[in-house]
């Protein structure tokens, strides 16, 4: 790994059972040194709960930080880091009043320069953008290369780089991501370890 490389942030699938999500979990983070898990954040909260129960565990024995998505209650409720802020900037301070300072707080800005802006004003520990590759899945315009570049040259805030990745794309955001996230590019995989290994070291 250079000097410059990214560090991995693993989004967990969404829609599956607890009792399915550990082996799998398991079997990617004992691969792969992943910096942060993030959890989905919409379901039943009672579900939810032993989902962040189990994938906190998990993670926490691998020193891996676990962010759930925009569920703040649930994060302090269960232990976890932090929260993953889907509707970009405006819930960081509201975030942020509520977790502590010690927390993780990171925002999803699209494509958006300005919204990104105003999430690292606000206290944001990280941005995301994306998606990166075509998809109809989102909202807004593809986060561009370009995003990227600029971010990295003139923002401290950390940046990640997700959605629709193939290992071209992560070869090109290599030098100009903090963080590039992998999850459902790799969770369809009948070995998600091996998915992970194949788009990574491409």
């Amino acid at each position: 790994m250079t000097e410059d490389a990214p560090q991995l942030y693993l989004i967990a699938p969404a829609l599956i059972p607890a009792s399915e999500l550990g082996p799998r979990l398991s079997a990617v983070l004992d691969a792969h040194p992943v910096a942060c898990l993030r959890l989905p954040g919409a379901g039943d909260e009672t579900e939810l709960g032993r989902i962040a129960d189990l994938a906190r565990d998990i993670a926490h024995a691998r020193d891996v930080a676990v962010v759930i998505e925009d569920h703040v209650a649930l994060a302090l409720r269960h232990g976890l880091d932090g929260v993953h802020l889907t509707s970009g900037a405006r819930a960081v301070r509201h975030a942020r009043k509520e977790l502590g300072a010690d927390a993780i707080v990171g925002a999803f800005c699209g494509g958006s320069r300005h919204e990104g802006m105003n999430a690292g004003e606000a206290g944001a520990d990280y941005v995301s953008f994306g998606p990166c590759g075509p998809t109809a899945l989102g909202l807004g315009e593809p986060a561009d290369l370009d995003l990227f570049q600029w971010w990295s040259e003139m923002i401290e805030v950390p940046v990640v780089a997700e959605g629709a990745l193939d290992a071209a794309l992560v070869r090109q955001l290599w030098t100009v991501a903090d963080f590039i996230a992998i999850g459902p590019e790799i969770w369809s995989a009948e070995d998600p370890a091996a998915a992970l290994s194949a788009l990574w070291g491409a």
